[in-house]
């Protein structure tokens, strides 16, 4: 009776002490229900009205644990939960296509094309040719500048759109089966001799350089080069790395062997590009090992972070030469993500991913971390690919027939980006026989270049020649042609070929500011005359209407055709 009553007062000087006091005392006893609730052993979750704690139970039931080969790591079959925000991995800062630099620069398609033969690089070439060619020739050398170094470009990107890279040069400027855009822009010896003495290095200081690098010959102009193509396009969300080989087989310190390539013998040069474009973005060329002869550890993972440096917020493919565990942790710190097929020796897979005993055909099998979601698909029995992604965080499987995930879809989609470069390349490629690997080199930087020059000018230019289904072709031969003409305004002997002296005169009209052949007999300038006296230009004999005719050949491949 007296524990009553004194609660019974106490509660009365409660209610006399106000609302304050009231609610002093009703808080700790809410508070307390719910600390008893949750210690309870005995609590009974049938009589709450919440059943999160249930469910998890049953989810929990269902979840397999996955231990990896090497005892590291631990994969559940059942997906993490993830929140309805974006990843940070998944915000692009720079928008795709072309910079606003690129576009200020692009007036026409030769504009397009300098963007990655600047005047820079023009400057190597013309700088190091010249100096070659007073090495080998001596005081008979002619002093070469831009417009003949445009003209000798045009004419190597005009065999690659004839498709004539395998055919004999000599071919290309016969005067039955050639072309006489050839014959009016240079002879054919003056071509020769471009291609014999053309450098992109110091030859004397080169030896030295060699010793530490072997890219000595070409790494100037190679670093200039890479350097333009970050500048000029932002590739979109999705980014393929991939290897290229480039089809070479006399000496080179650093030749490939790779029989998976149609060619098998080259040069390889890691490459990232857009997905979608498949413009050039980034390329490295893979020396071999180093000096010490011992090969590099994680080569792959090295490759992927350094040719992928300065993107935030894409999507990496790749295929199962560079994609790991590790990568995708590392590009995830960088705000990356990735997806790419795995080898089945990686130590950080289950032995469950990569068994195919008694899986039925089409069928999937995932794996998760917190970070990472791995899936084995068998495409028919006793066969499986394993694909590893950060980008995706479920099961989702296509209604499609072959009931693939939508990981390898995606990857499928994505990883063709360098593959689809090399085959444009290869299509309307000037790649030509050559006994020196820096050349070869060469070659590629044209071929690449005119393709992404092709990729920037459609960008900016969507409908250009829209109803046409070869657009790239008539590209070439804009840009072909552009190159060229100022050479052809400028030179001083025609062509002896019907056609090539009929090209040089209707550029030579068209042209209205230009050095006007036989300016004071106009009727006697064409050499379509029979008499050799007026049928040549500015002589009076037959033996001098060609240029240097008596002379050597060294001196005469020296002169300006």
């Amino acid at each position: 009776m007296s524990n009553r009553e004194y609660s019974a007062l106490e509660y009365l000087d409660h209610l006399m002490s106000g609302q304050n006091a009231h609610a002093d005392v009703e808080e700790p006893e809410i508070e307390e229900e719910v600390s008893e609730d949750e210690d309870d052993e005995e609590y009974d979750p049938e009589h709450d009205e919440e059943t999160s704690d249930e469910e998890e139970e049953e989810l929990d039931d269902d979840e397999e644990l996955f231990i990896s080969k090497d005892k590291k790591m631990s994969w559940s079959s059942i997906p993490y939960e993830t929140h309805g925000k974006a990843q940070a991995e998944n915000i692009i800062r720079m928008t795709p296509g072309p910079t606003r630099f690129a576009i200020s620069c692009v007036q026409d398609i030769k504009s397009a094309f300098e963007l990655f033969i600047p005047e820079s690089i023009q400057k190597i070439l013309i700088d190091m040719t010249n100096m070659e060619g007073r090495r080998v020739f001596k005081d008979n050398w002619k002093m070469i500048d831009k417009t003949d170094l445009d003209a000798y470009l045009g004419l190597l990107l005009l065999a690659g759109v004839y498709r004539s890279n395998n055919e004999a040069t000599a071919s290309l400027w016969d005067a039955e089966t050639g072309r006489s855009i050839f014959q009016a822009t240079m002879s054919l010896q003056t071509f020769h001799v471009m291609s014999r003495v053309i450098r992109f290095d110091n030859r004397e200081t080169q030896v030295a350089r060699r010793a530490a690098d072997k890219l000595a010959p070409v790494r100037e102009l190679w670093e200039k080069w890479v350097e333009r193509l970050l500048c000029m396009y932002n590739p979109g969300p999705d980014v393929t790395v991939d290897e290229r080989l480039l089809p070479y087989r006399g000496r080179c310190p650093f030749k490939q062997y790779i029989p998976s390539k149609p060619a098998k013998y080259g040069i390889k040069i890691w490459a990232a590009c857009d997905a979608s474009s498949s413009y050039a973005w980034s390329m490295q060329i893979y020396t071999g090992k180093p000096a010490g002869g011992v090969a590099e550890k994680g080569q792959g993972k090295r490759v992927v972070l350094e040719m992928t440096e300065g993107l935030q917020g894409h999507n990496i493919t790749c295929d199962n030469f560079f994609t790991s565990y590790a990568l995708g942790e590392e590009l995830r710190r960088r705000r990356l993500t990735m997806v790419g097929t795995v080898r089945k020796n990686k130590p950080e897979l289950p032995a469950a991913l990569t068994g195919i005993k008694n899986r039925a055909a089409l069928s999937s099998k995932f794996a998760f971390t917190e970070t990472t979601t791995t899936v084995s698909y068998c495409p028919r029995k006793n066969k499986n690919v394993i694909v590893m992604s950060t980008h995706h965080k479920n099961t989702a499987v296509s209604s499609r027939e072959d009931n693939k995930p939508e990981i390898i879809l995606d990857y499928n989609n994505n990883k063709g980006g360098v593959d689809n470069l090399d085959k444009v390349t290869g299509t309307y490629t000037c790649q030509s026989m050559t006994a020196r690997w820096p050349m070869a080199v060469f070659y590629n930087i044209l071929d690449v270049s005119a393709y992404n020059a092709f990729v920037v000018w459609m960008a900016i230019n969507p409908g250009w020649n829209a109803r046409k289904t070869f657009k790239r072709r008539l590209f070439l031969e804009e840009l072909e042609r552009a190159l060229v003409t100022p050479h052809i305004e400028r030179r001083q002997w025609i062509p002896r070929t019907a056609a090539s002296a009929n090209l040089t005169g209707r550029i030579h009209t068209n042209t209205p500011q230009t050095r006007r052949i036989h300016t004071n007999t106009p009727q006697t300038s064409r050499i379509h005359t029979n008499t050799p006296q007026t049928s040549r230009p500015h002589t009076n004999t037959p033996q001098t209407s060609r240029p240097h005719a008596s002379r050597p050949s060294t001196t005469r491949a020296c002169q300006r055709q």
